[in-house]
């Protein structure tokens, strides 16, 4: 007995070892950074004046009236509504496609997924060309069928259609992986019994199918909601939050505020601001999703 207990506690310390490395870098690279942030954002601090002042609750305030941080909130939760149920049921779509193993759907595999190892600031240049109002390849095609040329970048309400396309575009693939995934672990003696009894494919995807990847669907759209709430690099590059801020998203303002305005008490309270409806949006949908099924 005195043995075993002297191994379990040599295992707990030799556990305690590994873990000691990430426990200090999570504290001195995402605690600590975090809860400095959570000062500042009580305080009027400038990037290029040492000194500060502690503000209280003005910046948060401020925020709330803030046109522009009210309007870069409903651009990114316009991105998300859209891109949210779209990109989920393409990637559904295209799981459901190439899920079964066969080279033919192995080629279909990779060619869905190569996006995804493309860089976002690649993926944004190319479709900053796509939609050149000038030679865009977008354009061409539509010259092609007798159709006048679209500012796509210019026209305030088409551009941040062009930032949802190029995100879809860029993620759907990983997702559709998640998805394969997802399905590969349904056991196929449901879909047999289910044919057993005459049951058409669309009722076998609708009692079988969609329950049993619930927990899947849960995962999906919430790493699509963070995404979609937090983009940044595509409107950085492809619109730069224009024309006329019309696709300016929090992330975007953010960014502007913090580091191009200098306002970092002001930047890192619209951040804190952000982080809490994204929390609070993540926490719901888990429990809407909630499934007790099992298999």
């Amino acid at each position: 007995m005195k043995l075993q207990s002297a191994f379990g506690k040599r295992e707990e310390r030799a556990a305690w070892l590994f873990i000691l490395p990430a426990s200090i870098a999570l504290l001195l690279f995402t605690f600590y950074p975090m809860i400095n942030a959570f000062v500042i954002s009580f305080k009027d601090y400038s990037l290029i004046n040492p000194d500060s002042s502690f503000v209280g609750l003005d910046n948060y305030r401020s925020l709330m009236s803030d046109p522009k941080f009210l309007g870069s909130l409903r651009h990114s939760f316009h991105f998300a509504i859209v891109v949210i149920p779209v990109q989920t049921a393409v990637a559904l779509g295209m799981a459901l496609l190439v899920y079964r193993t066969s080279w033919v759907s192995g080629l279909f595999r990779t060619t869905f997924f190569m996006p995804v190892v493309i860089a976002m600031g690649v993926a944004s240049t190319l479709f900053k060309i796509i939609y050149n109002q000038d030679y865009g390849l977008l354009n061409s095609v539509l010259g092609f069928f007798g159709l006048g040329p679209i500012s796509f970048l210019s026209d305030a309400s088409l551009a941040m259609y062009g930032i949802m396309l190029l995100g879809m575009w860029k993620s759907a693939g990983f997702f559709m992986i998640i998805f394969v995934a997802g399905l590969n672990g349904i056991p196929g003696d449901l879909y047999e019994a289910a044919e057993v009894e005459g049951a058409t494919r669309i009722r076998k995807f609708v009692h079988i199918t969609l329950p049993l990847l619930r927990r899947t669907m849960t995962f999906v759209v919430i790493i699509t909601t963070m995404d979609a709430l937090k983009i940044f690099v595509p409107v950085q590059l492809v619109t730069g939050g224009g024309p006329a801020d019309s696709t300016t998203t929090s992330v975007l303002f953010i960014y502007e505020t913090a580091f191009q305005q200098m306002e970092m008490g002001y930047g890192t309270a619209a951040a804190f601001i952000l982080f809490v409806i994204v929390m609070c949006i993540s926490v719901v949908q888990l429990r809407l999703f909630r499934s007790n099924v099992e298999y």
